[in-house]
């Protein structure tokens, strides 16, 4: 699409899902042995891992969990991004990867509680095209109490952002990407407008996920609050935002959760 000076409507080839197809299958591996769920979903809400990579092994050891991130790497899944001591750190190389991430983790909520795709792809287009992103963020919000868990607690502000995520990569209006850079600091949800293929979105957004313990909301949940408009308002303001969000009106959101329940949620 280069030649022709526009960019595809269908960003994910459906080619390049047959090796993740073969990596669906090493993950039912997991009631057997291993964690590899637990490294698919480290590396959608991190963007990256840190491991060592085995060079060659043979056939018979494709099922070894230890070998799992080397297999993600070698199907193109991951990339080297740096080095840590004698270590490697992985990351995603791409966004069309990184849907791929997202699509694996949307199943395995949806196994746990269906959830309407469509209802969802309805309120995206409010906030796109008119700015009314209450009802979306509080529909993933809701969503996320009824899909939570033990484990879910004990992750914190980690697992709700990986929530977000993957619900928030089903809106093809936005390139959505966890913990960008702007401004001298990470924010947790940049909904960056993706002008180019859709020029007609008028709003972009920045989110702010925070998350405290139910026990602790009451005695820390006004200083976090505060401490979360500082943080947004100084992302906002950086010029690289104003590029990327050029003729569109950007909104700040914070919402604010103690345990699994969304406590505040605002523009600010």
């Amino acid at each position: 699409k280069i030649d022709l000076g526009y960019s595809p409507k269908q960003m994910i080839d459906p080619n390049t899902r047959t090796d993740y197809s073969k990596m669906k299958k090493l993950l039912n591996l997991d009631h057997l042995d291993g964690d590899r769920k637990g490294v698919i979903r480290r590396i959608a809400e991190e963007g990256q891992i840190v491991a060592d990579l085995a060079l060659s092994f043979p056939a018979k050891d494709l099922v070894n969990p230890e070998l799992f991130t080397s297999l993600l790497f070698y199907y193109g899944m991951l990339t080297i991004i740096g080095t840590r001591g004698d270590r490697l750190i992985l990351g995603i190389p791409n966004n069309n990867v990184r849907k791929q991430y997202y699509d694996y983790m949307l199943e395995q909520y949806q196994n746990k509680e269906r959830i309407s795709l469509n209802d969802l792809k309805n309120l995206y287009d409010n906030m796109a095209f008119d700015g009314d992103w209450r009802p979306a963020m509080e529909k993933i919000a809701y969503d996320y109490k009824e899909n939570s868990s033990v484990r879910s607690l004990i992750e914190g502000e980690r697992n709700i952002q990986g929530f977000f995520q993957a619900y928030l990569s089903i809106n093809s209006y936005y390139l959505t990407a966890p913990e960008v850079e702007l401004n001298h600091g990470f924010c947790d949800l940049f909904l960056m407008p993706d002008l180019q293929r859709y020029p007609e979105v008028e709003h972009s957004y920045i989110l702010e996920l925070k998350y405290l313990p139910a026990k602790d909301y009451d005695a820390k949940g006004e200083a976090q609050w505060e401490d979360a408009i500082a943080q947004i308002h100084r992302y906002a303001e950086g010029p690289k935002v104003q590029l990327m969000c050029q003729g569109t009106t950007l909104h700040c959101i914070v919402m604010q959760f103690s345990g699994w329940e969304l406590a505040r949620v605002e523009e600010v």
